[in-house]
């Protein structure tokens, strides 16, 4: 891990995408997709990069924005106070991957 500092604009962008992958419309399993993708491949699934072409322009922009903190921190959401709403999408989109689940 670098003492790369998080910008408003990286945190404010993650936070819009957390909200919008807690919804239930393609566009909100779309960002849960990726965010997911971040939060533990292995288990969650990879992100297809096409899947972005199915998201308006302004959720683009705030993937490129958290995809950019990803890479230039090296550390996952947790680091940043996010895991409890990734623990939530992961109940939401990935109900099997939680103890007891189906």
């Amino acid at each position: 891990m670098t003492d790369y500092v998080v910008t408003k604009t990286q945190r404010e962008a993650l936070q819009r995408l957390i909200k919008i992958a807690q919804g239930d419309t393609g566009q909100a399993r779309r960002v849960a997709d990726f965010l997911l993708a971040w939060w533990n491949a292995g288990e969650c699934g990879g992100f297809d990069i096409t899947t972005a072409w199915g998201v308006d322009t302004s959720i683009a922009a705030d993937m490129v924005e958290v995809f950019g903190l990803a890479v230039a921190r090296n550390a996952y959401p947790d680091e940043y106070g996010f895991g409890p709403d990734f623990e939530r999408i992961v109940a939401a989109w990935r109900p099997a991957l939680l103890k007891g689940g189906a």
